[in-house]
């Protein structure tokens, strides 16, 4: 279903203008009451403001503040260059309606299009569906966005930070040496990951878990608040990974095999005896559409194999030829039963 309900929508609007007036200035007591019984009346509101808030961040960043068409543009002294307004003045030039109306418009484009649609607002760089992409930094460094990956850039006089907002990606990191003083950090799922050497791929499993694995010398893992058990930070050397979360820590994946784990670099995927079920997932992210399995049982089957990345639908006939099963194609969906 393509279109939200009325109640949907409700919520949406009323989210949006509660961003809005979030950002505009400290609620005073009556209004952070009312906002709390908006809060309390249902258990999608709080996650609607919170995707309210994410968005119109973003739009910020993307100075998407016109001022009303039928306001005049404001005047500055001559010579003034038209920077030097501030923003929160700008900002309040905005009348509440218009503003609201412009997250609701955003709001709406992100339920319907889901998490990607933000991402285009957030992202410095990012690849669809089946992309690998190498970017070049303006430091030097390097970073190979694997398929349906994002990144986003904070570099200034003091550090080199990437924001690593969905996917994988390995970081090829010019080295603090000569003019270069600033350390370079990557941060993704409230932890980061900062180079003590070159070569090193982080991976966004969630909101609030990734992980980490060195490629040549060595990073520096830390989370950002404590962990509830186990090491909140570790050290990793060259060959080791590691998987960070509030709940566990960072703890070492001594079984993971780095140079299969990034495969997708050489344009392959390679699986050793994994389950159906995983290698579907990784597929999932590389191919259009997608595939499901009808069982559980079907997805504990053990698969082995080398598939390249622009020939993904012939892995798929592969498979089920090897397995033995079927499989169903239907609008953008094949089923294997």
């Amino acid at each position: 279903m393509n279109s939200q309900g009325p109640q949907e929508r409700s919520i949406t609007e009323a989210a949006a203008d509660w961003a809005v007036r979030l950002h505009a200035a400290p609620l005073s007591a009556a209004e952070q009451a009312e906002l709390a019984r908006w809060l309390a009346a249902d258990v999608r509101h709080g996650e609607a403001l919170g995707f309210a808030r994410q968005t119109w961040e973003a739009l910020g960043e993307l100075r998407l503040e016109p001022a009303p068409a039928s306001a005049p543009a404001p005047r500055r002294a001559m010579g003034q260059p038209a920077s030097s307004v501030p923003r929160a003045r700008r900002r309040r030039w905005l009348p509440r309606l218009a503003s609201t109306a412009l997250l609701v418009l955003a709001l709406t484009l992100g339920w319907l299009q889901g998490p990607q649609a933000l991402l285009y607002l957030q992202a410095d760089y990012l690849t669809g569906k089946g992309e690998v992409r190498t970017v070049q930094l303006a430091d030097g460094s390097q970073v190979e966005l694997d398929s349906a990956s994002a990144i986003r850039l904070d570099f200034t006089a003091s550090q080199r930070q990437v924001q690593l907002l969905a996917g994988s990606a390995v970081f090829d990191v010019a080295p603090m040496v000569g003019a270069e003083t600033r350390p370079f950090v990557v941060h993704s799922a409230g932890g980061q990951t900062r180079a003590l050497g070159t070569r090193f791929v982080v991976g966004r499993e969630g909101e609030q878990q990734a992980w980490v694995g060195v490629l040549q010398h060595s990073v520096a893992v830390n989370l950002d608040t404590p962990a509830q058990q186990g090491a909140s930070e570790r050290v990793l050397q060259e060959g080791q990974s590691a998987r960070y979360s509030p709940q566990s820590g960072v703890v070492p994946l001594d079984e993971l095999d780095l140079q299969r784990a990034t495969s997708w670099r050489r344009g392959v995927l390679v699986f050793d005896r994994q389950p159906l079920a995983v290698v579907v997932e990784r597929l999932n992210r590389y191919r259009p559409g997608r595939v499901l399995l009808t069982s559980r049982e079907l997805g504990q089957r053990q698969v082995s194999g080398v598939f390249r990345l622009d020939m993904l639908d012939a892995a798929l006939v592969t498979l089920t030829r090897e397995l033995g099963v079927e499989r169903f194609d239907l609008a953008g969906v094949s089923l294997i039963y």
